[in-house]
């Protein structure tokens, strides 16, 4: 010690009235730390070390920025006859930090934390000279103060746990479980009300809550932080409550304050943020520091504020910032105790509310005519792009119909140009078959058709035939030795047009057709579809089916004479027959006449 300045001196002792350690491990606390007793504080606590009274939490998200709290002292009058006092008791700020520390002697600390000390300070040296950065190990750091965890050491944990605890102490439970609406509880996503679920409806010893329940403020869940971007995010008054286990004033204030119906009323009807917290946890003990606590219980009210030296604050360019309103420190009791709730509820009533709330107003009603505006803009560009989008489809389904119609024409004309080639193609095949067939027919009549028998020859058959339309008729004489082919090919050669001689008849018949009645028996489509008639009896009215080998005097119906009619195609219905009664005189005379 003797060989330390006085300010390094002052640091040493400041150091062990917080954390009761002996001078050496205070000493080689400090040097890692570069004697800063904050820095070095925060270091047996495990958190990082805080930047002073002006209080600039941090913010994970960059797009929202926390300013750095300012403290309004403008309606703390009571509080400035206390500063004098506040200085004088700077030494209380212990935090109940002792009661984290291993109970082991001061002298082991020291042997152990001597040859550490001394080789973490060679490294340190050498690392010093060669410019690399020392890093913090575990020793450096003289994390033999760390306090053990009891469970999970997230901010939102340690918060649920506190309040558990609070409940069972006081035997109270969170408004909002008692049967009170929630519209006080935070909006957060990362931070909320006591959401102790598993007991809701019932009291701490399983009992139904009753209009004589104790009643606390809704705590939020999560750190310090967490409440202060609510704050600033939702235009609302933050109420932090920090105790210390170690004061024994805090025990009054649980019972008295904190579960003061009028004072938890008026917290929960101007939509108060609450979050509190016991020093010896970390987050607490960081927003202490800030908050410049020195004893406890303390209150503090926060709220956004225009900056200093605004003239115009609600048209002022410049952004309000997060401000410390008031902060109440001390005793609960008697009524008059700056943390009882008579005294915070008339704070609150008198002098707090009415000079905020109206600040406030203007911001939740600028920010509702920006959710406005913002929606509005969102609603145009929603009608916009529904408006493109059903433009967009409109042209899109004039095209795909444009597209659709071009195609269905295109097919409609390929269809057309081949129904027309195939009609062309049937049309000129059929041509080349009537050709072939009429030249087969001018053959037949001349090699086929025998000529005709003489009259007074006996048993000659007289036909008289009836050709189809307007062919008229013929009578002719056949010889009952003729065959039924010489008959078909007779009428066959009746259907020959006038302006192709039989002179011209050709000799050979064309090629691929039959010369025969066995090649006419063999036609694949029959011998009906190759002569293209059929042969009927008028009467009784009888078919006269073509047969190979069949001579017509061996036909019954034929002896004698009769008369024939002529149907093209091979239709079942006949052309209109001349009945013997019929009146039609076709000159023919049977033998009977």
């Amino acid at each position: 010690m003797d060989t330390l300045s006085e300010t390094q001196q002052h640091a040493v002792s400041t150091l062990q009235s917080i954390t009761n350690c002996d001078t050496e491990a205070a000493i080689a606390l400090l040097e890692t730390s570069s004697w800063d007793v904050q820095t070095a504080a925060s270091i047996i606590f495990d958190t990082a070390p805080t930047a002073g009274p002006s209080i600039a939490p941090r913010s994970p998200s960059p797009r929202r920025r926390i300013e750095a709290l300012e403290i309004d002292d403008s309606h703390q009058g009571a509080l400035r006859d206390n500063r004098r006092a506040r200085d004088g008791n700077r030494a209380r700020r212990s935090y109940g930090i002792v009661r984290y520390l291993p109970p082991w002697p001061n002298s082991f600390i020291s042997a152990l934390a001597f040859p550490l000390h001394l080789i973490s300070s060679i490294f340190r040296f050498i690392f010093g000279v060669l410019r690399i950065p020392f890093p913090q190990i575990r020793f450096s750091g003289l994390n033999f103060y760390r306090p053990l965890p009891s469970g999970p050491s997230d901010p939102r944990s340690v918060s649920d746990r506190w309040v558990r605890a609070l409940e069972d102490e006081t035997g109270a439970v969170c408004y909002s479980r008692a049967g009170a609406t929630t519209n006080g509880a935070s909006s957060a996503t990362d931070a909320g009300p006591s959401t102790l679920t598993t007991r809701a409806g019932a009291g701490t010893n399983g009992e139904s809550f009753d209009e004589g329940v104790k009643k606390l403020p809704d705590f939020t869940l999560g750190s310090y932080e967490d409440i202060l971007r609510i704050a600033q995010r939702e235009n609302r008054i933050a109420c932090v409550v920090l105790v210390s286990e170690e004061h024994d004033d805090v025990a009054e204030f649980k019972r008295s304050t904190l579960t003061n119906t009028a004072f938890v009323q008026l917290l929960h009807d101007n939509n108060i943020i609450v979050w509190g917290g016991d020093v010896r946890d970390k987050d607490a003990w960081s927003a202490a520091q800030k908050l410049q606590a020195t004893t406890y219980p303390f209150v503090a009210f926060l709220a956004l504020q225009p900056r200093r030296g605004s003239r115009a604050p609600s048209t002022s360019s410049s952004p309000p910032t997060l401000t410390v309103l008031s902060r109440h420190q001390g005793r609960s009791v008697p009524a008059t105790g700056p943390t009882s709730a008579e005294t915070l509820s008339n704070h609150l009533s008198g002098q707090l509310l009415p000079r905020v709330t109206p600040f406030l107003d203007r911001l939740r009603n600028a920010a509702r005519e920006r959710e406005r505006d913002r929606f509005l803009r969102e609603e145009q560009d929603r009608a916009f792009q529904d408006t493109a989008r059903r433009d967009r489809e409109r042209i899109e389904a004039k095209i795909a119909q444009s597209e659709r119609e071009k195609l269905e024409e295109v097919k409609r004309a390929e269809e057309a140009r081949q129904a027309e080639e195939r009609r062309e193609q049937e049309r000129l095949e059929s041509e080349r078959l009537a050709a072939i067939r009429m030249e087969w027919r001018r053959w037949a009549r001349r090699s086929l058709v025998k000529p005709e028998t003489a009259k007074g020859i006996p048993g000659a058959i007289r036909l008289a035939i009836r050709l189809p339309g307007a062919e008229g008729r013929t009578i002719r004489q056949f010889a009952p030795s003729d065959s039924l082919t010489a008959l078909y090919a007779y009428v066959d050669s009746q259907l020959i047009p006038s302006d192709l001689p039989a002179s011209a008849d050709p000799s050979t018949p064309p090629t691929g057709t039959p010369i025969d009645e066995d090649g006419l028996a063999n036609q694949s489509g029959g011998a009906v579809e190759w002569w293209g008639f059929r042969l009927f009896l008028a009467y009784p009215r009888k078919e006269l089916a073509w047969k190979s080998q069949v001579c017509l005097g061996e036909i019954t119906e034929l002896k004698g004479g009769t008369q024939i009619v002529v149907e093209r195609g091979g239709s079942h219905v006949s052309s209109r027959a001349t009945s013997p009664t019929g009146g039609d005189d076709d000159e023919y005379d049977t033998e009977s006449d």
